[in-house]
């Protein structure tokens, strides 16, 4: 296992660690056990891999974390934290400070400085601006069953949950998207989009549909 590492570095389990001869590791990293890290992969200062992660051809800035995670020609900058069961596809771009969560998948996409997508979410062909808050279930609808589209999506952005973005859609800076709300036309600065149909109460119907079910 010779590659090239800066000071400091600590290495948990090396019986179960693999670093290619190809890979750079800067000052101060700390990799877990169970990891594979491959190809042109370059690692900055101050990272830390936790457990279970395959990097391959990757550039990871200082003071990232990587948690039980996938990522492979993805580019990821300074202080962002992965994972865990987190995917980066190729072409995936992950800004500065910028959060990436549980079973969040990203593909030929830009999460700009700042922005969280926390968990459960798909952005596929995408631009996210900074500080942007993508929620749970949202996803990135970039193909049509022809062709694959880009979405756009500015800076301060409240994306809600289980929302469906329809390429090709441009969201501008500062708009509010409700849950629930499928984008299928682009969205000016500073709107608030809600496009959910509204809760309709039949009272006391549900007796019937759970006696059904006896």
């Amino acid at each position: 296992m010779k590659f090239i590492h800066g000071k400091n570095l600590k290495l948990l389990d090396k019986k179960t660690i693999f670093i290619d001869k190809t890979v750079k590791i800067g000052k101060n990293v700390v990799i877990y056990e169970n990891n594979r890290i491959e190809g042109d992969t370059e690692i900055g200062d101050d990272v830390i891999i936790k457990p279970n992660c395959y990097i391959k051809n990757c550039k990871i800035g200082n003071g990232t974390t990587f948690n039980y995670s996938q990522a492979e020609d993805a580019v990821i900058g300074k202080n962002v934290s992965v994972g865990p069961f987190a995917r980066l596809r190729p072409k995936a771009q992950i800004c500065d400070n910028a959060k990436i969560g549980n079973f969040v998948e990203i593909k030929n996409a830009v999460i700009g400085e700042g922005s969280k997508v926390s968990h459960l979410a798909y952005v596929g062909d995408a631009d996210v601006g900074k500080n942007c808050n993508i929620g749970c279930g949202v996803i990135f609808v970039n193909y049509n069953g022809k062709t694959k589209n880009r979405s756009l999506v500015g800076d301060n952005c409240f994306i809600g949950s289980n929302c469906n973005v329809i390429a090709p859609v441009n969201i501008a800076s500062d708009s509010y998207i409700c849950a629930g709300t499928t984008i299928t036309d682009d969205v000016n600065c500073g709107d608030f989009v809600i496009g959910r149909v509204r809760q309709e109460v039949k009272e006391g119907r549900a007796y019937k549909y759970l006696k059904d079910k006896e």
